[in-house]
């Protein structure tokens, strides 16, 4: 179990709201290209939709170097910033620009511009790195309270909330806003005013944890790379939890990149991704409090497995839209955001656990190192949803158009993206519920499950 804390440290208030508003960062930047990147090359650039997903998937592999790399980087800074926040100024410079640049290329269509975009998000996927690895790493060296690091996280979903309302709704409100379906014109603008909001939002979680508690391991670990890894394969905790995220951010990433297709063939105009989306973002909103009650009451382990249950119940519900219509869809999605609500603040406070037993019991500072690997891995596992979703479209015999050329997509496709955005991340979900059984660890005085199976 978790070991009790000494003395556990409240982190003030002004603290939690300066790291929350860094979660701008981390909902931006994996909503909009998860939901409008895929549909942007197939629809604007005449991408094929399987290329297009490899697009989409390639950067994130890129994630498995980087981000282990940044996140040991971080864990040896010496800085009178301290060890994180150098990196969170860095990612601030040049992550906004790298992300303009994906949805602002020149006028190309096939192949070429699949390589321009393909290239603009690997350099996106480099200065996320720079601020989402150290960002990660933070929570768990703010506190050695149990349960203070999930009132803490519980600051960051409510900025996640509202990043998501600004992803799914604000940014195809832009895209639409010079038609239907949009024009190359209105992503720029799109790409723009996003881009605006990351740098105030970063630079405000950079200044804003300015007065951050430190509590974690003060020596950072000095041991190479094979001693590091040996450490993290006996960490089971670790193990576990960042294979569960991968599985339930692997479904989360096949419904983003579906839901403007779904949007579009299922409920019949792509104006209803704004208000999916806002049915979405309502109950992450609002639902915080009542998780984090949940948590304390079940556990996070139990808690955990109702907001999969929720999550997976309404993707599944959301197979029947075709029979019910629209409003039906939007009452299903409803309660999957109930759900994934409960599953990512919880995802984040199981993380800033492990990673503060492992400083308890190593004495050094790994926290970067877990984080780095912990969002390598989990960043490129799911970014397959987009992948596994263009091959099903393609399976499905969906055709590629352009904005002059506009096409009547096949049953077999409209089927498709159904299939896609509920019936296969329905059974990704429902499997991440066993294994969450894997998951040990306990708060203090808690009866202490088997670490070792």
């Amino acid at each position: 179990m978790i070991a009790p804390a000494v003395t556990p440290t409240t982190v003030p208030r002004s603290v939690r709201v300066g790291y929350g508003v860094g979660s701008f960062c981390t909902a931006t930047v994996s909503a909009v290209p998860g939901l409008l990147l895929l549909y942007y090359m197939t629809n604007f650039l005449a991408v094929p939709a399987w290329l297009a997903g490899v697009v989409v998937t390639a950067p994130k592999i890129w994630d498995l170097i980087i981000n282990p790399l940044v996140g040991r980087w971080s864990d040896r800074t010496r800085s009178r910033l301290g060890p994180r926040r150098p990196w969170l100024l860095a990612g601030a410079c040049t992550l906004p620009i790298a992300f303009f640049l994906v949805f602002a290329g020149p006028p190309l269509t096939g192949v070429p511009a699949a390589l321009y975009v393909g290239l603009c998000f690997m350099a996106t996927a480099t200065a996320y790195a720079l601020f989402e690895v150290p960002y990660k790493a933070m929570p768990g060296e703010m506190t050695h309270d149990y349960h203070e690091r999930t009132s803490l996280l519980q600051w960051r979903m409510i900025f996640i909330g509202a990043a998501t309302a600004i992803s799914g709704v604000l940014a195809p409100a832009i895209v639409t806003s010079q038609g239907e379906d949009g024009t190359l014109g209105s992503y720029r603008l799109m790409a723009a005013t996003i881009a605006v909001i990351l740098l105030v939002s970063m630079l405000g979680s950079f200044f804003g944890t300015a007065r951050a508690p430190m509590t974690g391991a003060p020596e950072p670990d000095r041991g190479g790379w094979r001693e590091q890894f040996a450490a993290i394969k006996g960490n089971s905790a670790f193990i576990w939890i960042t294979a569960l995220a991968c599985t339930q951010m692997l479904a989360v990433s096949m419904m983003l990149a579906a839901a403007p297709y779904f949007a579009a063939y299922t409920i019949g105009t792509p104006r209803a991704t704004q208000t999916l989306f806002a049915a979405l973002v309502g109950p992450m909103l609002l639902t915080m409090p009542l998780w984090v009650r949940l948590s304390k009451r079940f556990d996070k382990r139990g808690a955990m497995m109702l907001a999969a249950l929720l999550f997976g119940g309404g993707t599944a519900a959301a197979m029947a839209t075709p029979v019910f219509g629209a409003v039906y869809a939007h009452v299903t999605i409803l309660l999957v955001g109930v759900g994934i609500a409960g599953v990512q603040l919880l995802l984040f406070s199981m993380l800033a656990d492990v990673i503060a037993v492992d400083a308890a019991k190593t004495g050094k500072r790994r926290a970067g190192v877990l984080t780095g690997l912990w969002t390598a891995i989990e960043s490129g596992v799911s970014s397959f949803g987009a992948l596994i979703f263009g091959v099903i479209l393609s399976l499905g015999g969906f055709i590629e158009s352009e904005p002059s050329r506009p096409v009547e997509q096949p049953d077999s496709a409209v089927t498709a993206v159904l299939i896609g955005q509920t019936t296969i991340p329905a059974l990704i979900i429902f499997a991440s519920v066993l294994m969450t059984l894997r998951y040990r660890l306990t708060p203090p005085g808690a009866p202490e499950r088997d670490a070792s199976a």
